[in-house]
């Protein structure tokens, strides 16, 4: 039996080698942000915002052309918290 993942950790590579960590409830959260916000605008200089629902009062903005990279590791419950 398959286990279902608590969350999924999106992490984003930025061109200038910074990397950031976003994380999403489900895959499918995290599927219309790439495929309603990200990839509709890959090209473009202007910002776009990334959702943070983790952290309270903190928000993150992006240049979509400037995203290199982007991995998705899902997060179960009785996973050890890497560093």
């Amino acid at each position: 039996m398959p286990r279902t993942p608590d969350e999924y950790a999106v992490h984003i590579l930025l061109s200038g080698g910074h990397r950031e960590e976003v994380r999403f409830a489900t895959i499918q959260e995290f599927q219309k942000w790439y495929s309603g916000e990200l990839m509709p605008k890959a090209t473009s200089p202007d910002f776009i915002s990334v959702p943070i629902k983790n952290i309270q009062g903190e928000y993150m903005v992006l240049r979509p052309s400037g995203v290199l990279a982007i991995r998705v590791e899902p997060i179960f419950a009785g996973s050890v918290e890497r560093f």
